[in-house]
């Protein structure tokens, strides 16, 4: 539990506060942002918000925040090191020390038995301007596979762009993903593949088998119900964690970010997402097993194809 020093004294009525009106004036459903901004507001005067830590503050308000919908990306966020006050600064900040440490968010490409490749993306889907050449490197080197598998197990969330990125080494032609809906109920942005990569396609034919856990979530939650519900993979391993809710980051306090949903994902195959319910495995299993499952699913197929 870290104690914040005098020079940044910990003022929790006014990070609430502040928190509360960015919740009232932001969040994608208004009615919930209204309940969730009173509920601050009466725990703050009761006095539930005394402390001197902002980790602590950090985590009974976060508690608040999920009390109402559970809606996993509505949060306060605490942040070990100091974070700019600009808005989404300190997801950003957090974001490039994980792009340094993971290869640029591609910490394994591997060829399996069989001729089958297997992908690790992770831990994020980092920012297209940073992420595009490594994922084209890496998607560019398994093309030649005769079956992919894609290791999302490890996969926390990020950019819907480069989730569409992703998907147009995977599928064949341009192809429609999402819609966001705005907190107003009005089309935001549709999400879709591009036109035209840089290397070579893996394509939209050959075998490809998703990694899922517990602990993938938001962007690699979105990666893995597009292709199930375009019928171009199946999901193996664990139910997702429930995060369809792109968010927006604003700095309360140096360690604090309030972290509120300002958009929701809509599958134009499905016509709703994962919310609150994850990504439902095609093959349920635990996620220690899922890649043998996989690898020992992605050879049948191959063998079957060979007759």
């Amino acid at each position: 539990m870290t104690t914040i020093t005098s020079s940044q004294a910990l003022d929790a009525v006014t990070v609430v506060e502040s928190t509360a009106d960015l919740v009232a004036e932001n969040y994608v459903f208004p009615e919930v942002a209204r309940q969730l901004a009173t509920l601050l507001r009466r725990r703050s005067a009761e006095g539930a918000y005394r402390t001197e830590s902002a980790e602590e503050l950090a985590a009974v308000v976060t508690a608040d925040l999920r009390s109402v919908n559970g809606d996993l990306h509505l949060r306060l966020k605490y942040h070990a090191e100091p974070v700019p006050p600009e808005q989404g600064a300190a997801t950003m900040a957090a974001m490039r020390r994980e792009f340094d440490a993971s290869l640029g968010g591609v910490p394994r490409v591997e060829l399996l038995d069989g001729g089958v490749a297997v992908l690790e993306i992770g831990p994020a889907m980092f920012p297209l301007d940073w992420a595009a050449e490594p994922l084209a490197a890496a998607l560019t080197l398994v093309a030649p596979a005769r079956a992919l598998i894609l290791d999302l197990r490890r996969n926390t969330g990020g950019d819907p762009d480069t989730v569409a990125f992703i998907c147009g080494y995977l599928l064949e032609g341009r192809t429609h993903l999402n819609t966001m809906l705005s907190r107003q109920g009005e089309v935001a942005e549709q999400s879709w593949t591009p036109s035209y990569v840089t290397g070579a396609r893996f394509g939209g034919s050959k075998p490809l088998y998703v990694l899922t856990s517990g602990a993938t979530f938001s962007g690699g939650e979105e990666l893995a119900y597009d292709l199930q519900q375009l019928g171009r993979a199946r999901i193996i391993g664990e139910v997702t964690g429930g995060g369809a809710h792109p968010r927006e980051g604003w700095t309360v306090h140096p360690h604090l970010e309030a972290a509120v949903p300002v958009a929701r994902a809509v599958n134009p195959v499905s016509g709703t997402n994962w919310e609150g319910v994850g990504v439902q495995p095609d093959v349920p299993c635990d996620a220690g097993v899922a890649l043998g499952q996989a690898l020992a699913q992605a050879l049948a197929r191959l063998a079957e194809d060979a007759r």
